[in-house]
Order: C-alpha cells, then structure tokens, then sequence
C-alpha cells in the first residue's frame, strides 16, 4: 500500500490536498473544496520531503497542490487546481 492509501485509509474527508504554505494555487483549491461544500485533509509538504517525494512517485505531478479524491473504494488522481476546477464541474 502506498503512502496516497495509507493516508485516505484514514481520512474521514471527501478529498487529500497535498500543499506548501506559499501556494496561491493551494489557496484557491481549498477555497473551491469549501465552496462546494466538500471536506479535506490537508497534508502540508513544507516541512516533510520524504513525503512530496512519495507522493510526487505515485503520481507524477511535480506542484502543489496535489489533489486526491477518497470518495470512492480506491485514491483517484485528480490534478492540480485546474484539473479540479474541470473534474467538478
């Protein structure tokens, strides 16, 4: 199982969002989430590389924000904050 798994095993929210601090992208992607009346758990990568780089293995997206959809049985891959903007639609 890898870590985007082991993460949403345990999440009891609708999506993981992967960020940095200084991210205007992260900003309006938590700000879409909320707006839509979803629930996520936010996973910071400021202070965690082994974490990103995990991450950043599983799905091949290098920027933040990362954004996973656990609503289902298995982690779907969304994208980024534009992916995420058309997947919601």
């Amino acid at each position: 199982m890898g870590i985007i798994e082991e993460t949403a095993a345990t999440a009891e929210t609708d999506f993981l969002l992967y960020t940095t601090t200084f991210c205007p992208y992260c900003v309006a992607a938590k700000r879409l989430l909320k707006d839509r009346g979803l629930t996520y758990q936010e996973i910071n990568f400021d202070e965690d590389h082994s974490t990103r780089m995990a991450v950043v293995d599983a799905t091949g997206h290098r920027t933040v924000p990362i954004i996973i959809d656990i609503r289902g049985e298995a982690p779907v891959y969304v994208g980024g904050f534009n992916e995420t903007q058309s997947y919601l639609r």
